[in-house]
């Protein structure tokens, strides 16, 4: 074979091998169009108590000062708020301040003699006016100022107490009610 003939030879492979080069880097610029994807995320706002016990049993004496709870219940309060929202707070009431607790027969003990010690403090008759429940038959367990720290939480440790000191001749019987404790973000 000639030297002619060889150099032809791979003047063509050289050809088409640039040609297919030139191809494939032709197809790598082409593309299809943009299609878009409109994204969307909402983040609710949230405001949550959530309670260690839903259940607290007292053995009561008439006329007796000290009427301890079984247990102790710690509310979690938790929010994620906007930030327009200043403070959190934490609320214990009763729907009726004259009948926190009832024995369904007519005789009652109300809410003033009902008492809740928060983290440790000194124990407090349900005697205030809460956004919630009865007049009168509410307690502000604690304010937060969460005001540019919009994501939070807050721990009560909450012991309870029955005063019946003011109660002396309450009959014997099955006194029961409910105790509701609700969060508030303004």
């Amino acid at each position: 074979m000639s030297a002619q003939t060889k150099l032809g030879r791979i003047a063509a492979v050289l050809a088409l091998m640039i040609a297919a080069l030139a191809t494939r880097v032709d197809a790598q610029v082409r593309n299809s169009g943009a299609s878009p994807i409109a994204l969307q995320a909402v983040l609710s706002q949230s405001l949550s108590v959530t309670l260690s016990s839903s259940s607290v049993n007292f053995t009561l004496q008439a006329g007796n000062a000290n009427n301890p709870g079984s247990v102790s219940v710690t509310a979690k309060t938790v929010w994620a708020l906007n930030n327009t929202i200043g403070l959190v707070s934490l609320y214990a009431f009763f729907a009726n301040s004259t009948a926190a607790l009832t024995d369904g027969a007519g005789y009652n003990i109300p809410s003033s003699d009902f008492q809740i010690s928060d983290n440790g403090g000194g124990f407090t008759a349900l005697t205030g006016s809460a956004p919630f429940g009865g007049a009168n038959a509410g307690l502000r367990l604690g304010t937060t100022f969460i005001f540019g720290n919009n994501v939070g939480s807050r721990t009560d440790a909450m012991t309870f107490n029955i005063n019946l000191s003011g109660l002396p001749n309450l009959p014997p019987g099955t006194y029961t009610g409910t105790l509701t404790l609700q969060a508030q973000a303004i």
